[in-house]
């Protein structure tokens, strides 16, 4: 089945049998719309969490005040439209939340800190059955990560191996398709550094060393001196962002351009962007089917009616036949260390099922010339795995998924 055409065929079949509720047909209108604009991404979190100042690094421009309530931020073609939602503090309103889940495809989950974060939001969105049967489609960000080590220089690596522990916790991995560290403040600030800022950091690059590098100690330490100019570019870029700024400027970043070009990649922005691309927008036919799916569930429990009976069944049958969403569930089980495969064959079925791209030949790690005879021995080789005593009934079952991907790859390449 081709999931998201059926989809649309489904909520095409919806406008019909609702023709006579204007607020039925409105809601199905809207989310058939929405599989003609760009994947929604929603950014959300606790207060203190940084969700604008993660929203405007993304994006590179300001943006509405979080208070405001949630804002859609348009972002360049085949990009993510962005979602800036209002704090979301443990035991939220349920209707919040499904607020949430309605207006976006795919959530990015702020926490402060692995060690006191609150799921909460993540368990409510895998509440409903659809979600539960459809695709995962959440990713936890650890968006203060420079904070972790209490800003040292190494703080994003200290950040990355946090992540990896806290990507292997059982209550995590069921929840998100990845987790990952980013500096929001200072990637931030570098993709909005204006040149008064930089002309500041280049004046304190210019100290000699052994009179700024005591000072550079704390944040109390680095205000004593010249509080009105050293407030703002602390309040921009953090202690980390500072020290790091400075190191760049004095090996040669000698402009602003240079110096933001230099700061990003060091902020785990570039980490986020990937993993935006590798588990939402390559995907984004199965997210947004994920949510039509949700969007005619809450029309047929809102209004029910007999008429609305093959419905229910048509959405049954795409939930029990959609392999996308079991690609998406299987590389969350596979990237959460739930499968008892050796590592090569755990990194080739997170490949097969479009872990690193979905084009066949980004899923084979091959050629386009070398399709036909790479699908044609991974069909062989999996259709081993599925059936292999050696393997228990888990990974059996992921076996099977990856077959079938290799399967409709050998469609394809006929």
């Amino acid at each position: 089945m081709n999931l998201a055409p059926a989809t649309r065929a489904l909520l095409g079949q919806a406008l019909e049998t609702y023709q006579d509720s204007p607020r039925a047909v409105g809601w199905l209108q809207r989310h058939l719309d929405r599989f003609g604009d760009p994947l929604r991404l929603a950014v959300v979190g606790a207060s203190e969490t940084g969700k604008s100042t993660l929203v405007r690094a993304i994006a590179g421009e300001n943006v509405a005040d979080e208070q405001a309530g949630m804002a859609w931020i348009g972002q360049p073609r085949h990009e993510p439209t962005l979602l800036d939602t209002p704090a979301i503090e443990p035991g939220a309103a349920p209707n919040t939340v499904e607020n949430i889940c309605m207006e976006a495809d795919a959530v990015l989950y702020l926490v402060r800190h692995p060690h006191n974060a609150d799921l909460g939001f993540l368990h409510t969105l895998r509440d409903h059955p659809i979600a539960r049967a459809a695709a995962v489609n959440a990713i936890v960000v650890l968006s203060r990560a420079d904070e972790l080590a209490g800003g040292r220089p190494d703080a994003l690596i200290s950040a990355r191996q946090v992540a990896r522990r806290y990507r292997r916790e059982p209550e995590v991995r069921e929840l998100c398709q990845d987790v990952v560290p980013v500096s929001g403040l200072v990637a931030c600030a570098a993709r909005t550094l204006a040149d008064a800022e930089f002309d500041a950091l280049a004046a304190l690059a210019a100290t000699p060393r052994e009179d700024l590098e005591p000072q550079l100690l704390s944040a109390d330490r680095f205000l004593l001196r010249d509080g009105e100019m050293r407030g703002p570019l602390l309040d921009r870029f953090g202690m980390f962002g500072v020290r790091l700024a400075l190191t760049l400027i004095r090996r040669g970043a000698n402009t602003p351009a240079a110096l933001a070009g230099e700061l990003v990649p060091r902020t785990g922005l570039a980490d986020l962007r990937q993993a935006i691309e590798r588990n939402f927008t390559s995907r984004q036919a199965a997210l947004k089917t994920r949510s039509a799916l949700l969007g005619l569930d809450v029309v047929l429990r809102m209004e029910p009616r007999p008429a609305a009976a093959p419905l229910a069944e048509g959405l049954d049958r795409i939930l029990a036949s959609a392999h996308e969403f079991r690609e998406l569930r299987l590389l969350a089980a596979l990237r959460g260390g739930r499968m008892r495969l050796s590592p090569d064959l755990l990194a080739e079925a997170e490949r097969l099922v479009g872990g690193h791209g979905t084009e066949p030949a980004e899923r084979l790690g091959v050629g386009e010339g070398d399709v036909r005879p790479a699908v044609l021995e991974m069909l062989r080789r999996w259709r081993g795995w599925a059936e292999s005593p050696e393997f228990g009934e888990s990974e059996r079952r992921a076996a099977a998924v990856v077959l079938r991907s290799c399967e409709e790859l050998a469609t394809g390449a006929r």
